[in-house]
């Protein structure tokens, strides 16, 4: 099979289930951003954490899959999708990693800057991407009809991933690297 179907080259792409629409559709940008959120997971994985947060990291990646094709599926053919769609206990899921992680840290006590051991600071770059794709995946929710349960799970997923950040610096003894504001002086 060909990579190439040349079959958008007029600026369209076709959605799950039947349709066409623009490349910069609201939908589109949604499910390319979650996309791109994905790879910098992944990049982080490269890059190497300990085993238990990889295992969370790929079950991440997984649900970030199933969010893209959701997203990318027609409205009304959520159901032809061959695969069990994020729910409510996927984020309960990302709450009981964040509570492992989080009591084996230091308590926060100042705002941290992104950086620290090369996986904390991609994962500190994954949870920027996954701030955006909650706001594209809103916004695509204004012209479509898309379940909740996509944006509570971004939403809980930029949460853990800050506090993967943490932990990886931490799995590096690596301090995290704490804000100093500048006077107003």
């Amino acid at each position: 099979m060909k990579i190439y179907t040349k079959t958008g080259d007029d600026g369209t792409t076709g959605l799950f289930g039947g349709g066409r629409v623009a490349k910069d559709d609201a939908r589109v940008e949604a499910y390319g951003t979650v996309d791109e959120l994905n790879a910098i997971v992944g990049c982080a994985r490269a890059i190497g954490t300990d085993a238990a947060l990889d295992r969370e990291l790929v079950r991440i990646q997984e649900n970030l899959f199933v969010i893209g094709a959701e997203l990318a599926t027609a409205a009304g053919n959520e159901k032809k999708l061959p695969m069990r769609l994020v729910e409510k206990a996927d984020s309960d899921e990302l709450e009981l990693a964040i509570d492992r992680m989080e009591a084996g840290l230091p308590p926060l006590k100042t705002f941290i800057l992104p950086g620290g051991a090369p996986s904390a600071a991609a994962l500190h770059q994954a949870r920027t991407v996954c701030r955006r794709a909650e706001r594209r995946v809103l916004g695509a929710s204004r012209s479509a009809t898309l379940r909740s349960d996509l944006i509570v799970y971004l939403n809980r997923l930029s949460d853990f991933l800050f506090v993967a950040a943490r932990w990886a610096n931490q799995c590096a003894s690596v301090a995290d690297i704490p804000w100093a504001p500048r006077s107003a002086s």
